[in-house]
């Protein structure tokens, strides 16, 4: 099981970078008055593991920075996420080399 933490930070950071590019995608069609992503959309890629990226993507787009019931389910979403992984490192045991 020594693959599990490259794994997972693997997935990571995919799914950041996924996500931070959905933030950059939705930024411009906001200001170009084209198609949006749904905030439900934002909010799945940010609990699935994108979080990273979605905050990176807020703050670099300065995008859905503004909207207080967007930024509370965002932050609602980043405690569960890491209260699943801490959840799930602690019950799979990795075995260091």
């Amino acid at each position: 099981m020594t693959d599990l933490p490259l794994t997972l930070a693997a997935a990571y950071g995919v799914l950041s970078v996924v996500t931070f590019a959905t933030y950059g995608a939705d930024k411009s069609a906001a200001v170009n008055g084209r198609w949006r992503t749904s905030e439900s959309t934002l909010h799945l890629l940010a609990l699935v593991g994108g979080w990273p990226g979605a905050l990176a993507g807020q703050k670099v787009f300065r995008h859905k920075t503004r909207k207080q019931p967007f930024r509370t389910i965002f932050w609602l979403t980043v405690v569960a996420n890491c209260a699943v992984l801490g959840w799930f490192l602690l019950a799979s045991p990795v075995t260091l080399p």
